[in-house]
């Protein structure tokens, strides 16, 4: 592939699992709550569907990253990151394959929306555990395939194989199954959607299993696991001594919490202002088909102006898309968002992973670093879905209030048009995490970094 052309061995290898993961991140994060809010529906006594999956998806971020301190320095012994990586690699693949028997069960009969509605909460947040599990690993795999002057590019480029790849092709068979089949059929359509990311996200893991190698790690000697769990306090302290590196964590903890909660929220969003659900996944579609150029443009700014600039770049064009976004009520200004998106969801993502590898100190322990930038990852992934979610559900409260109702006096043609009106406040209420994260990363980071030089 000549777009590949110059990267090693072990880069392209490295780039390609996130070809492999990026079918979970389209078909999974924003297909998979289309489906569950059609089950709500269903249901004898639902909540908004859009609230539910939010506390759903804050959920299983809590369980990463309470986890993912630990985890990195398990994966910082020799030998144990692709073990691991395997492991939770594996959880998000037999997740996904089952989820695509989900579809295929009854849920229109009393009693059976429920018990399908927890099935596919239960297995969207093991697949999600699996996913940023294993991402954990891949992460710091980052430092053991290229060197710091290539890392931006290298980081960058892999977004962009994910966009090209796992993002775009099962999305696009799926459509056209969906095309050729008729609506009729859209649940035979889902199941398959569902097992061909399973299968797409196993079999493109195979290049990272065969040509990424551990290269920095510690020895795993007799009570180095204790002592590796006891220095995680040492390596907080490193860290909050690391001013520069410290005030980075807080502000990506809350700029990238807009990031992912806009990432899992969006379809969600949608549906519930009673958009059609073709029209938003062309959308996507055109999100992905436009993420390798976006990514390479990325690249190539970066290399003129700087990571810091143009995740900073990034930060601005979010806050734009979250304005726009609560006054979003017609299909074509889903599009117009979703192009707003595409713009620097890889950029912003890639670049922030590589700003963080340059600054770790100690290259033999990027799994332990890697796992407390998961923490601030994956906690902020609690905060953004579960605001959204709270804020809807508190503007719905009211409007009910309003009326003399609540949500068990209400009827049903009520509560979806209350939920549908709450929705963009829940939207809006990311511009108060995305406010601090960028105060935080334009007007107090480089003042530590200056401090550095």
């Amino acid at each position: 592939m000549k777009l590949l052309k110059g990267y090693t061995k072990e880069e392209k290898s490295w780039m390609m699992y996130d070809w492999a993961n990026s079918a979970h991140s389209v078909i999974v994060v924003t297909i998979l709550p289309i489906f569950y809010n059609t089950v709500v529906g269903y249901m004898a006594d639902s909540a908004s569907g859009m609230s539910t999956w939010g506390y759903a998806t804050s959920a299983a971020m809590a369980i990463v990253a309470l986890l993912a301190p630990v985890l990195g320095v398990f994966g910082d012994f020799k030998g144990m990151r692709k073990k691991l990586f395997v492991g939770f690699m594996l959880v998000g693949v037999v997740s996904c394959a089952l989820m695509a028997i989900t579809p295929m069960m009854d849920f229109m009969e009393p009693g059976m929306a429920e018990k399908v509605g927890m099935a596919v909460l239960a297995l969207y947040i093991l697949s999600t555990i699996g996913f940023a599990g294993a991402n954990l690993y891949y992460d710091s795999f980052l430092n053991d395939v290229t060197t710091e002057d290539r890392m931006d590019k290298v980081s960058t480029m892999g977004y962009g194989m994910g966009y090209i790849g796992g993002s775009t092709i099962p999305l696009l068979a799926f459509l056209i199954l969906n095309l050729v089949l008729g609506s009729d059929k859209m649940l035979f359509c889902l199941s398959f959607a569902f097992g061909l990311t399973a299968v797409w996200w196993l079999v493109f893991s195979i290049p990272l299993l065969k040509n990424v190698e551990q290269k920095s790690y510690n020895e795993k000697t007799r009570g180095a696991v204790g002592h590796a769990l006891r220095g995680l306090g040492n390596t907080v302290k490193e860290i909050f001594h690391h001013k520069a590196m410290f005030v980075y964590l807080i502000a990506y903890f809350f700029y990238i919490d807009g990031v992912n909660t806009i990432i899992h929220m969006s379809t969600s969003y949608g549906d519930t202002l009673g958009l059609d659900s073709t029209s938003m996944l062309l959308a996507l579609l055109l999100v992905q088909v436009l993420g390798l150029p976006f990514c390479l443009l990325y690249i190539k700014a970066s290399e003129k102006f700087g990571a810091r600039t143009m995740v900073g770049v990034g930060i601005c064009i979010y806050v734009g898309v979250t304005i726009f976004g609560f006054f979003l009520r017609e299909v074509w200004q889903f599009w117009v968002m979703a192009i707003m998106v595409a713009t620097s969801q890889g950029g912003i993502q890639a670049l922030s992973r590589s700003m963080f590898g340059k600054m770790i100190p100690d290259k033999k322990r990027s799994g332990e670093f890697f796992g407390f930038y998961d923490i601030f990852g994956k906690f902020s992934a609690i905060m953004g879905p579960a605001l959204v979610g709270w804020s809807s559900a508190i503007a719905s409260g009211v409007a009910l209030n309003k009326m003399g109702l609540t949500r068990a006096t209400a009827s049903a043609e009520v509560l979806a048009q209350v939920d549908t009106a709450a929705a963009p406040w829940g939207i809006l209420s990311l511009l108060l995490i995305f406010f601090v994260g960028g105060g935080l990363y334009f007007f107090v980071l480089p003042r530590y970094l200056n401090e550095k030089k």
